[in-house]
């Protein structure tokens, strides 16, 4: 394990955006795969209580898959086919990888109460609208997607920073 907490953090976050990358730019299973073996790396190398750490990631990309699959059902995000049944396993990895910042590269944004909510609704939605522009997933409607995603990272952001906080207080130190 990496012992200095700034170089965990800084490789978290370089884990986090090659993810996102791979996932973003090949969309599809082989690039959900090698997220896992990202999030099996970070796990190894960065987390200090990997138990805990597994189950928060894996609660944080269901609730993610299924936040995005409402998103995909209901017309706020499309993926070119308008016929997506379940969310697509690239978007669910790009959730676990994301729940490892919570912890680390991410944790400063627990240090106010007020600033997820003032920084997830920002965020989020960027990181979706980014993904269109690369062509990963289309916003049919621009100005009524990103709203919901706004209204969405509002709601799951804040959620998942309490669950990491009264579920799993280790990973909080």
């Amino acid at each position: 394990m990496i012992q200095s907490e700034m170089v965990r953090n800084t490789v978290n976050f370089v884990l986090f955006q090659t993810g996102w990358f791979i996932c973003v730019l090949f969309p599809g299973l082989p690039a959900a795969g090698l997220v896992l073996l990202l999030v099996a790396f970070h796990l190894v190398f960065i987390s200090r209580h990997r138990f805990a750490e597994l189950q928060f990631i894996g609660a944080g990309a269901v609730l993610g898959g299924v936040l995005d699959g409402i998103w995909f059902r209901t017309g706020i995000l499309d993926d070119g086919t308008g016929s997506v049944e379940l969310t697509p396993v690239w978007l669910v990895g790009i959730w676990a990888i994301f729940m490892t910042t919570l912890s680390h590269s991410l944790s400063w944004i627990s240090s106010r109460a007020w600033l997820p909510f003032v920084c997830a609704p920002i965020a989020g939605p960027f990181a979706y609208w980014s993904a269109s522009k690369l062509g990963a997933v289309e916003l049919p409607d621009l100005t009524l997607s990103l709203a919901a995603l706004a209204l969405g990272w509002l709601v799951v952001f804040p959620a998942l920073l309490y669950l990491r906080r009264s579920l799993y207080p280790e990973l909080t130190r």
